[in-house]
């Protein structure tokens, strides 16, 4: 089969995010499929930018046909990006003569986060009798509707709706990561039958744990802090990921033998160290990122993982965060203080649930896992493993992914 899958924010595991494309066409090629991968040549989010030398250029990464298209950079989320949006679509209608010469696509993807995508592909589809797929990850136009509060009226949010409504009515099927998105997208005109649930998950060759020393400020902590009860968080320090909640929390604990350490960086990170100084919150530790490699071993050396958000209205649709995958295959109960349309913590069994925004729910939470007994962390832990093996794999999301396609 060939399978042409347009993503904008396409990476690959060298350039970072996002990643879902590579992984899952990784494993389709295992299966002895074809697959082009169409993306723009700037993501704001990539570790790294491919190196471009044309308008259109193509290069084979582990068995997988790229094609880039050079786009314009940009920074934040203003007319730079929406500049960056339309020159990756007007190229899509430019190139795809080009890019299907000699590539006569089965399936075309449409998967770019925002639905412009869908128009293009159901072009190339309708002309090449190819089944079309729309890919869907965050519900646009309802996201930038719903958290930057823009308006229904709003040309932007008009013309996204259109794609939307577009994709609900010619895609031959719609894969979503997040479990109840078919209650939003049937009020678009979307029939119940053409919706598939693949979420997001992990690849195992991550988990081949390193056993090369950790960064020796990471080393160096541990050994101060033998015997100290660790409750854990890495990743970015951003406003959503309701920190301030965790150290307004862990200031409750501060008279016991429970220590916070946040590993990573971002937007908040100064504020969230001015607050534990503040509160006296002097159990909570802060260092800086580790690299993707050495996260594993990190996180085998806690005793509890937390993970937070906002309240955000979104995720009555669900969640599907690769963090919490990542600390199911560490096998370290977590504490999770999401409310979301889903639970995995609670459907694998392999930690507690609290109520978000509450930092007496979590610090009550973390308290629980605290005076468990080592063997029922143990058990509370591996079942976090199993459960993001038996659903979370690429291997077994490629091969569903597949099913969808045929």
């Amino acid at each position: 089969m060939n399978i042409l899958l347009i993503n904008h924010y396409a990476g690959t595991l060298y350039l970072g995010m996002e990643y879902r494309p590579y992984y899952m066409a990784k494993e389709w090629t295992k299966l002895g499929h074809n697959v082009t991968i169409v993306a723009a040549s700037f993501f704001h989010l990539r570790l790294k930018q491919p190196n471009v030398a044309s308008s259109m250029f193509e290069e084979n990464i582990d068995g997988i046909r790229y094609v880039w298209l050079k786009t314009p950079k940009y920074s934040g989320n203003g007319i730079g990006r929406v500049y960056n949006i339309l020159s990756f679509i007007y190229k899509l209608y430019q190139y795809l003569p080009k890019i299907t010469k000699d590539f006569k696509p089965n399936v075309v993807i449409a998967s770019s986060t925002y639905p412009l995508d869908i128009f293009p592909a159901h072009r190339i589809s309708k002309r090449l009798n190819a089944k079309l797929i729309f890919e869907v990850h965050d519900l646009w136009p309802l996201s930038p509707m719903e958290l930057g509060h823009m308006s229904s009226r709003h040309p932007f949010i008009q013309v996204m709706q259109f794609g939307e409504d577009y994709a609900c009515k010619h895609a031959d099927k719609i894969v979503s990561i997040l479990p109840f998105t078919n209650k939003h997208l049937e009020t678009r005109g979307m029939l119940p039958e053409k919706f598939v649930y693949i979420p997001n998950g992990i690849n195992l060759e991550d988990w081949q744990i390193d056993d090369s020393e950790l960064p020796e400020e990471h080393q160096n902590f541990l050994q101060e802090h033998q015997g100290a009860f660790l409750v854990g968080y890495t990743g970015s320090h951003g406003l959503a990921n309701a920190l301030h909640h965790l150290i307004s929390a862990a200031v409750m604990l501060k008279d016991m033998n429970i220590h916070v350490v946040l590993v990573g960086q971002g937007p908040e990170k100064d504020n969230l160290i001015r607050l534990a100084s503040e509160i006296g919150a002097h159990n909570v530790f802060f260092l800086p990122p580790i690299s993707k490699s050495k996260i594993p071993l990190w996180l085998k050396n806690m005793d509890c993982l937390f993970v937070g958000s906002l309240r955000i209205p979104l995720y009555r649709f669900g969640i599907s965060m690769n963090k919490l995958y990542d600390y199911m295959m560490s096998e370290i109960p977590i504490v999770s203080a999401i409310e979301a349309g889903n639970d995995p913590v609670s459907e694998a069994g392999c930690g507690i649930s609290v109520q978000a925004e509450n930092p007496q729910a979590i610090a009550e939470g973390v308290l629980k896992i605290y005076n468990m007994t080592l063997k029922q962390r143990c058990e509370m832990g591996k079942r976090g493993k199993q459960y993001v093996l038996q659903n979370h794999t690429y291997p077994y999301l490629a091969a569903k992914f597949l099913q969808a396609m045929e």
